[in-house]
Parts: C-alpha cells; structure tokens; sequence
C-alpha cells in the first residue's frame, strides 16, 4: 500500500481475520511535546483498517473509502513504536465496521479506532 509507505508504516502481518501494522517512533512524527502525532496514529489506524476491510470485500466489489472514524486516545506515545491490529466487525453489501486497537512496546492502550467502510462496486 503506497501511503503505508509513504507514512513509514511497516506490515506485521495481514488476513481476512486482522491486519498488524507497526509504525515507529521519530522525532519527524512527533508534537512540539515530543508525542507521537495524534493524525500519525489517526493515518495508521485509518491505513490498518482499510486493508482489513479491503481483505474483507464482497466478490463484486472494487475497493473501500472511510466514511466514518471514531478515535479515542488513552496514554501519549514517547518513544518505541505502536502496532495497529485491525479487525472487521462487520461485514455488509455496502459498509464494513473495523476496529482497530494501537499499543505501544509494553503492549498498553495507546488508541482505539472506530471505522466505517463504504463498500465500493
């Protein structure tokens, strides 16, 4: 996936059942506070959950756009990386719901996403 290049983001792994991709810290990515970037973990999340929604089409369609996110932050990213395990929720005609969970290296809550996906034919 180009932009999952684009943003640095590397995959760990990808099914029908869950999509694990891991973006490292750095200092580029980061708030003058030195957090990671709450639109870095938004664009991973939102990447994570396409593909996973993609892997998860019905036969006659041609791709997925987000037409709904939800972001709930719990705890600031200083350093390591943060890995985004997306699974489906739902799997329609038109929409497919995608959940997303990012957590650092201590495998603590970092965010949790939301996404509807419009199905695309």
């Amino acid at each position: 996936m180009p932009f999952a290049a684009l943003i640095g983001a590397t995959a760990v792994a990808a099914g029908p059942d869950e999509v694990h991709l891991r973006l490292e810290w750095d200092p580029t990515r980061t708030t003058t506070a030195g957090m990671l970037h709450g639109g870095a973990i938004m664009a991973l999340a939102d990447t994570a959950g396409g593909w996973a929604a993609y892997l998860n089409l019905p036969e006659t369609a041609t791709g997925t756009a987000t037409i709904s996110s939800a972001t709930n932050f719990m705890r600031p990213l200083v350093d390591g990386h943060v890995d985004a395990v997306a699974r489906v929720l739902h799997k329609g005609r038109t929409t497919i719901v995608v959940d997303t969970e990012l957590r650092d290296a201590k495998d603590r809550l970092v965010a949790r996403v939301t996404q509807t996906q419009a199905v695309l034919t």
